[in-house]
């Protein structure tokens, strides 16, 4: 999904002798400390500009994806400028990247010619995908990659391994092939339906018989060398709770407003066929015969198999276009033949087909079931009932751990600390259940008790807490000074007054959060702004519009148009527009709707002149259309793609099925590799943790902080880095530092 481009390995004598502290290049020696990194070496008898001339030659470059030219650019920066240190380190580290890039691709042909040896083993063929995939992503040529004949080849025997698994019902290896295939192929959407089929088998399975799917994933962990699960735990499994309250007339409403309304009109005909096949799929799925018995009477599951089919073949050759009519019959005959037949809880096959039938639709549009209706409200709203606590699974217990109590929350008052193991909830073992199982049990309504036992150092500690409303701060600084959210060094560079915001999503209080964000850092003498929008997946879009107006000076933000009346969003007038500063916005594939119209008005009015700004990183995921919910009677709801989001120029954001012309893409593409990428997020949260004490106390101690400045000291962070330097060059040219500043480390 991402972009990335192959970066220039110029000069490589000069890169390598970077990396070890040693400048030298064309035949000209630094005179200074030959083991100081701080000041580069002019290359083929380049002259450094001055300030003015640097930083707009510098900024200019950046807006053309001329990666490699920029990074000849930064040889020309004027020695007193107070840039050689940050320079240096981003140099080094992209050297750095490149030499590992090359190892890991060196590592993964490697690997891929041993899993190669065997292609009638399955597991095999799977580990081979697995490295082929690992290729793809450190790959430049993506096309040239897969036009590799064994890359073909291990295409052509994958996708034969993987049928013939499905064939034989083993369902888990056929998932992974398939997914691992479609990962490859993701653009081309090829094996798209297999994912989508398998993907259904697995989750009917965690839904009705939630032990048989722990027992097969337990199988599969041993068989791969992991070690084993913790023991199976039902607690709040229950399918036939999870069905309450769906009915046929439930079914009946959302599928007829899907046929009118959802963007891509897909016709009624398409939408039955689909849920008649999800339905096939369950008949098929063996492992259910354990919560529904009668699936093993082969007579009466195969009656029902070749009604499905006839029923399926009538629809699709109808004359007229069925309707909600026709709807209303299919699923009166179906509900009738399983009665005869098979016997399955009429709530558990009106589930299956409605899902089969939004299944047909975009990724988005979906009925929330009475159950996930709670889940769905939190998501949605913005307020969080709970104790305060982030989780997470923990690798190696696969226990529920905690990550960090929230300030001033019930768990934080009441000593819950990081790193504590959930091993009961209100009494019963919480050991071996999902992140849902927990929230769901932890959460509930506001002022009601849940009691948590945790294991910290070999104890069991037990807390009784009171749920609260939590609320969820989406703007964090570069780092944290305090308990509180809103408490933050908001400056990546206080020398330069560059500031860093990070916004994680798009709630009610966006906006205000950030005005007072960089409120407070205009009174410290803001020069420069980071707005990082990395695997921010989006919101509400009246804080992005909002939040975009706090950089657009006029016209319009964003637009729709769908099957419902679009409508057009425009700047307004606002005295706290940052429009007086450079801004340096960082996207990637993980940044997804609201963040993605944020970017794509600021890159549209950059680009027009309007706006002092540069859009770094990786394309954005495309997720720009607009679902409406709708209740349903008698207590669900449903989600609906009716509109698509337009940027300032007319251009559609989402990802369509075989477009490719998605998303916003950046002025300055910069590639990560996937470890540095995790090891930046990883960094990344623990630095956002407070260690505080069972009193609340923050811990002073440095051992127990995760330093932020580790993105850029060790390289992990190349998009950050280029940032850093491109606001830098900026502030410098404007105001630059004393020559005996030039050394000076950079935070």
């Amino acid at each position: 999904m991402s972009i990335s481009i192959r970066w220039r390995t110029c000069v490589t004598a000069g890169l390598l002798a970077l990396t070890a502290g040693v400048w030298q290049a064309s035949g000209m020696a630094s005179t200074d400390d030959p083991q100081s990194p701080t000041t580069p070496v002019r290359l083929n008898g380049q002259q450094p500009l001055d300030l003015a001339s640097f930083s707009r030659k510098l900024w200019d470059g950046a807006k053309f994806n001329r990666e490699s030219a920029l990074r000849e650019v930064l040889w020309e920066a004027p020695e007193d400028a107070g840039l050689s240190r940050t320079i240096s380190s981003l140099e080094s580290a992209l050297a750095q990247r490149e030499q590992t890039r090359d190892d890991k691709v060196a590592e993964a042909r490697r690997k891929l010619d041993e899993k190669l040896a065997d292609p009638t083993d399955k597991k095999a063929v799977s580990e081979a995908l697995r490295h082929a995939n690992e290729l793809f992503m450190l790959t430049t040529d993506k096309a040239g990659f897969l036009m590799e004949p064994r890359i073909a080849a291990l295409i052509e025997s994958a996708e034969q391994a993987a049928r013939e698994a499905e064939a034989a019902e083993d369902w888990f290896i056929a998932n992974e092939l398939f997914f691992r295939l479609h990962l490859l192929l993701e653009e081309q959407g090829r094996f798209k339906p297999d994912v989508s089929r398998l993907s259904t088998r697995l989750t009917m399975m965690r839904l009705y018989v939630p032990e048989k799917f722990w027992e097969l994933r337990n199988r599969e962990r041993i068989a791969a060398g992991k070690p084993e699960l913790p023991p199976y735990n039902g607690l709040g499994e229950s399918f036939r709770d999870k069905l309450k309250g769906i009915d046929k007339m439930l079914v009946i409403l959302a599928t007829s407003a899907a046929e009118r309304q959802q963007i891509e009109r897909v016709p009624m005909r398409e939408l039955i066929v689909s849920g008649i096949e999800s339905l096939k799929v369950m008949l098929t799925t063996t492992e259910l015969r354990a919560a529904f018995p009668t699936l093993a009477d082969d007579a009466r599951r195969d009656d029902l198999m070749a009604f499905l089919d006839e029923r399926a073949s009538r629809v699709r050759s109808a004359r007229n276009e069925p309707n909600r009519q026709t709807l209303s019959d299919t699923l009166d005959d179906i509900l009738d033949k399983n009665r005869q037949t098979v016997a399955l809880p009429p709530e558990a096959v009106l589930h299956e087909f409605g899902n089969g039938a939004m299944g047909r639709l975009d990724d988005f549009s979906a009925i929330i079931w009475p159950d996930e209706v709670p889940r769905f409200d939190r998501m949605t709203s913005g307020v969080f009932v709970g104790v305060g606590i982030q989780i997470q699974l923990d690798d190696e217990t696969q226990m529920i751990k905690v990550v960090t109590p929230l300030e001033g929350t019930p768990a934080q008052r009441a000593g819950i600390q990081k790193d504590d193991l959930i091993k009961k909830i209100n009494g019963q073992s919480a050991v071996g259940i999902s992140l849902n199982q927990a929230v769901d049990l932890i959460t509930g309504p506001s002022n009601t008790r849940v009691t948590l036992s945790v294991e910290r150092a070999g104890e069991e500690i037990e807390f009784t807490l009171n749920r609260a409303r939590i609320e969820q701060v989406s703007v964090k600084g570069w780092r944290r000074v305090g308990t509180r959210e809103d408490q933050w060094d908001w400056f990546i560079d206080p020398e330069q007054r560059i500031g860093y915001l990070r916004l994680t999503g798009f709630n009610e209080k966006t906006t205000a959060e950030l005005r007072s964000a960089v409120s407070d850092m205009r009174r410290q003498g803001l020069r420069g702004l980071i707005l990082d929008l990395r695997f921010n997946p989006g919101g509400l879009l009246t804080e992005a519009v909002s939040v975009s107006n706090l950089f657009v000076k006029s016209g319009t933000i964003v637009s729709t148009r769908g099957t419902t009346p679009g409508e057009s969003r425009s700047a307004s007038r606002d005295p706290d527009k940052i429009t007086d500063i450079p801004i340096a916005v960082l996207i990637n594939e993980g940044s997804a709707s609201a963040s993605e119209i944020v970017s794509g008005a600021i890159k549209h009015y950059a680009d027009q002149g309007d706006i002092d700004a540069i859009l770094i990183g990786q394309r954005t995921f495309g997720k720009g259309s607009v679902q409406n919910v709708w209740n349903l009677p008698p207590r669900s709801k449903m989600k609906l793609t009716t509109q698509y989001y337009m940027l300032p120029d007319g251009r559609i954001i989402h990802r369509r099925p075989g477009e490719s012309d998605w998303g916003v893409t950046p002025h300055l593409l910069v590639d990560m590799l996937p470890q540095q990428t995790s090891d930046a997020l990883k960094l990344r949260q623990e630095a956002d943790v407070m260690p505080t004490d069972a009193s609340g106390r923050v811990i002073e101690s440095e051992v127990a902080r995760t330093d932020p400045r580790r993105l850029l000291d060790e390289g992990m962070d190349p998009q950050l880095q280029w940032a850093l330097v491109l606001l830098q060059s900026r502030a410098v040219a404007t105001s630059p530092v004393p020559a005996n500043h030039a050394n000076r480390t950079t935070p």
